[in-house]
């Protein structure tokens, strides 16, 4: 009868595994469209565009990040944000002239950053490979981890790519 006993090589190396997802931010980001208040849909005209926001319920964004864009190719006044902003004041706990996108890597980067990643301080550390995770936020965990950490790798803990070591 073989009593082999199995050895986890992984769990033998005391190798960490970070995850990037685990830092992901969990609000949600809503798109205002400028165009839809538009005058014929691409010219801002004053008294149609309030006119068009006052009527619109800006409740939907309630408790939301909103990113801002204009889908039209028209050239909207800074007053015309402004506006915007203060109809949306009440509601969103975020307004940005941006992508959805790029809201969410900005959100998830201040999340990476406000992180306590002190308990990898003197650790073997590796950052789980992902091809729906933005570069920018390995760039930046590895700003965060290289004073820390003893080595830093990326990939899979069973064959991870060795970054340094110090």
């Amino acid at each position: 009868m073989d009593t082999s006993i199995f050895i986890n090589k992984v769990e033998a190396s005391g190798i960490i595994t970070i995850d990037l997802l685990d830092y992901k931010p969990e609000i949600e980001i809503i798109t205002l469209d400028i165009k839809e208040h538009l005058f014929m849909g691409m010219i801002v005209k004053e008294k149609e565009f309030k006119e068009s926001i006052s009527e619109k319920d800006f409740s939907i964004y309630n408790g939301k990040a909103v990113a801002v864009i204009c889908s039209e190719d028209a050239i909207i006044p800074p007053w015309a944000y402004m506006m915007l902003v203060e109809k949306l004041y009440l509601y969103a706990v975020y307004v940005d002239l941006n992508t959805p996108e790029n809201i969410l890597l900005d959100f998830w980067k201040k999340s990476l950053l406000k992180a306590d990643l002190s308990q990898y301080k003197d650790q073997k550390v590796v950052v789980k490979a992902r091809t729906n995770i933005d570069p920018a936020l390995y760039l930046l965990v590895s700003l965060q981890l290289k004073p820390l950490v003893k080595s830093l790798m990326y990939g899979e803990a069973g064959m991870p790519k060795v970054i340094f070591k110090n």
